[in-house]
């Protein structure tokens, strides 16, 4: 879901009342979720997008990375998942075979069963998933149960808006981003099992909001959650993991999606941001992503626990803040 004109348009519908969903629309959170028995909720979640990569078989798999996420996200298991295509007609279809070669190795990574899909004839590729997952309803983790004294854990380096920029107006090449590649291609299955069995309170990706936005639906959500309480996130840029070519990147504007503006302008009077920040990570916290990691909330007797954890699987991670607090509404405050 997240930050985009359905999600804006969804939250303004009347909200649904059934006592079997746990999760719907009103709160942008990764994925909807829906009680079958004591013991099984479904987890449904879909997303697609034009290629952000030359190479057919590498966007396939980033694709399928990214459509699965929002499942890890709420603490589920992916377990089937069908296509969603919009592919030029006259176009070879081999590229389209690639595609679909490189969503499925992923999948098959994640042991997740292509079940089917839809396709229909457009001027531009895209190319996405529908997902659906499992989860014991006690066990759902929201965007929603941020606690005053949490820590807050991030499971990937961001900035990849911003590579995938250059990469595609031919700035830089794929062998110079190598890391930024695998990063996206990366599953968030071993975070998401992880923190299931540490227990948080609370999760998000990062995706095409930006950190900043992300973090902010966090923020408002737990306001107006199961255990409402106002709280700001305070996160320290020094701990921030950036990739180091989105920092060399992003000092030149043509480098920048559109969507740093508009997430930027978006959350102008929401942000506190020290001025030891640089122009150059701040650009990078309002940057779009795809396939970006995990945003955990958790109950900071159990963080070095969970980064304890996160390493020993070969997973990145880096504690980047703390939730306080907020007597008003929820902000976000970056400082040094």
């Amino acid at each position: 879901m997240g930050h985009d004109a359905l999600a804006q348009v969804l939250r303004h519908l009347p909200k649904v009342i059934d006592k079997n969903l746990i999760v719907g629309a009103q709160h942008a959170d990764d994925a909807g979720v829906y009680k079958l028995t004591d013991d099984i909720a479904v987890v449904n979640t879909l997303d697609f997008f034009p290629p952000i990569i030359d190479d057919p078989y590498t966007f396939g798999q980033i694709s399928a990375a990214n459509a699965l996420s929002d499942v890890y996200a709420m603490g589920g298991v992916p377990r089937l998942a069908m296509n969603i295509v919009a592919f030029p007609a006259g176009l070879d279809l081999s590229i389209l075979q690639e595609i679909i070669k490189g969503s499925t190795d992923k999948l098959k990574e994640a042991g997740v069963i292509l079940v089917g899909g839809h396709s229909i004839e457009d001027k531009e590729i895209k190319y996405g998933l529908s997902v659906t997952g499992l989860v014991h309803p006690q066990k759902v983790i929201t965007n929603a149960g941020a606690k005053p004294g949490d820590k807050l854990v991030l499971t990937k380096p961001i900035g990849v808006g911003v590579i995938t920029t250059a990469l595609k107006n031919g700035k830089i090449k794929p062998e110079d981003v190598q890391d930024a590649i695998e990063f996206m291609k990366a599953l968030n299955d071993k975070s998401s099992a992880i923190m299931q069995e540490i227990g948080v309170n609370a999760c998000t990706d990062i995706t095409g909001f930006g950190f900043l936005g992300h973090a902010m639906e966090m923020a408002e959500a737990s306001r107006t959650g199961v255990s409402p309480v106002n709280i700001a996130l305070v996160f320290n840029i020094k701990n921030m993991p950036f990739f180091p070519k989105a920092i060399e990147l992003v000092k030149k504007s043509k480098n920048h999606p559109k969507t740093i503006k508009s997430n930027r302008e978006y959350l102008a009077d929401k942000i506190k941001m020290s001025d030891s920040v640089t122009p150059e990570q701040a650009n990078l916290l309002y940057d779009p992503q795809t396939s970006g990691g995990l945003l955990i909330s958790v109950p900071s007797e159990r963080s070095q626990k969970l980064l304890e954890r996160l390493f020993a699987a070969k997973v990145s991670a880096s504690m980047i803040g703390e939730v306080i607090a907020k007597i008003d509404r929820p902000t976000l405050t970056v400082k040094s």
